[in-house]
């Protein structure tokens, strides 16, 4: 496990507010309409679950220290939302937009990764409503709080910026997040979305 990690049997349940409630004829997913990508698309409930799924199985760290080894996802890869629309090259990161305002921001390399998904179900169940059902996703080489919950749309951007944890007024959690270099909090000295607070 990564530097100062300490594995747990039990999945911590972390998150602020209460957990938001689901209605499958009302919830969408949207890739937001901005320049760089070629089309609006959204996709309903049924939609979304109808897109081809895979299966990572993949260890989680979460930036408070504990790591859950041997899990088993399953969902949507990101990479199949490729096939969907078309990203033009200048996108170089991503904002993942999800309930309540929660965000947070990956580089395009990172979303994209090989063994990224949006999760549907967890070790063969579906997700519980306190960890991120009915959609999660999950970014395994990544501290946990950029696998976010509840997940609504994505946003693809030329330019870096805080998500909602990474925001100095929420926490100041690094930007990029990796556990095996202890990418915990941003240094006080960056000033990549001072402007945005």
């Amino acid at each position: 496990i990564p530097p100062r990690q300490a594995q747990t049997r039990k999945w911590p349940v972390l998150h602020a507010g209460r957990v938001p409630d689901f209605n499958p004829a009302t919830w969408d997913f949207g890739i937001i309409p901005v320049p760089l990508v070629d089309e609006v698309k959204r996709f309903t409930w049924d939609e979304f679950c109808a897109l081809p799924r895979t299966k990572v199985f993949a260890d989680m760290h979460c930036v408070t220290r504990w790591s859950l080894l041997d899990n088993l996802w399953e969902g949507v890869a990101t990479g199949e939302l490729l096939n969907h629309v078309k990203v033009s090259p200048a996108a170089k990161f991503v904002m993942v937009h999800c309930e309540y305002g929660f965000s947070t921001n990956l580089p395009i390399e990172d979303f994209f990764g090989s063994d990224c998904l949006f999760a549907l179900k967890h070790n063969g169940a579906d997700l519980t409503p306190d960890h991120g059902y009915p959609l999660r996703l999950v970014v395994p080489k990544l501290y946990a709080w950029k696998s976010a919950k509840w997940v609504r749309g994505i946003e693809f951007m030329e330019k870096d910026r805080p998500g909602f944890w990474e925001s100095w007024s929420n926490g100041g959690y690094h930007m990029r997040g990796d556990p095996w270099t202890e990418e915990r909090f941003r240094d006080e000295n960056e000033t990549i979305g001072r402007g945005d607070l």
